[in-house]
């Protein structure tokens, strides 16, 4: 399915993304992370395919990440789940009473998010973590179609990584949302409301650094920060945070 064509609903659109192929570079890199395998995964039958959006139709807060990690969610079939990253991001979640559970071991685990939604600019694993930037506008139209959906409800989004930011304030414009200029910066706790262009309830986004080992290892980014971010943006949005 195209992206830029509607789907009737958001879960449409969630199983309509599991099927693109439009980027021959990252579709070559995903299946052959499935094939090779980590020796731990040696018994996984890897997900290989585009990783969709994870969390409630309604959410008022989402979390927008970089992309699948070759032997994490390409593997798991969840996005964030079965690397580090993932580990940090859902255990914060729980502490906040926006998870009902502090881990997540595959899709379909039974991990649920409380008025939270997770998704990402690029849905392919990229060799080295690293998608290119034509790859990132290729897989745009996805990430705008998902925020319309979500237009009625959603109120903060976070920007895990300034890839993510960059990557964020081209589709919020197309989503319907006042970019200022000059553009806002990236930095961790940064934070801008942008006005509805309809005259609508107007978008909280901020910036986070991302949850990556190479962050959180190194204390750029620790759990405490992390915490006191999503507490901030998901109170914004009107989440009860525990």
């Amino acid at each position: 399915m195209d992206p830029a064509a509607p789907p009737l609903t958001l879960a449409e659109l969630d199983e309509a993304v599991t099927h693109c192929r439009a980027c021959p570079r990252l579709v070559s890199w995903r299946e052959e992370a499935a094939r090779v395998k980590r020796r731990a995964y040696q018994d996984w039958d890897y997900w290989a395919r585009p990783i969709p959006g994870f969390g409630p139709e309604d959410a008022a807060l989402v979390l927008v990440g970089l992309a699948p990690a070759a032997h994490g969610a390409n593997r798991t079939g969840r996005i964030f789940t079965g690397d580090p990253s993932g580990d940090l991001l859902y255990a914060t979640l729980h502490s906040l009473g926006l998870a009902n559970r502090p881990t997540s071991v595959r899709a379909g685990d039974g991990l649920a998010l409380h008025g939270v939604r997770i998704t990402d600019p690029v849905r392919c694993a990229p060799p080295d973590n690293k998608p290119s930037t034509s790859e990132r506008d290729t897989c745009r139209p996805w990430l705008v179609r998902e925020l319309e959906f979500m237009r009625p409800t959603v109120r903060s989004v976070v920007a895990l990584g300034g890839f993510a930011w960059q990557a964020l304030l081209p589709v919020l414009a197309a989503a319907g949302y006042e970019i200022p200029r000059p553009r806002p910066a990236f930095g961790h706790a940064a934070h801008v409301e942008l006005p509805a262009t309809d005259g609508g309830p107007p978008l909280h986004l901020y910036g986070c650094y991302h949850v990556s080992p190479r962050n959180t290892f190194t204390g750029r980014l620790t759990p405490e920060m992390l915490s006191d971010l999503l507490a901030t943006a998901a109170r914004t949005a009107g989440l009860p945070v525990g």
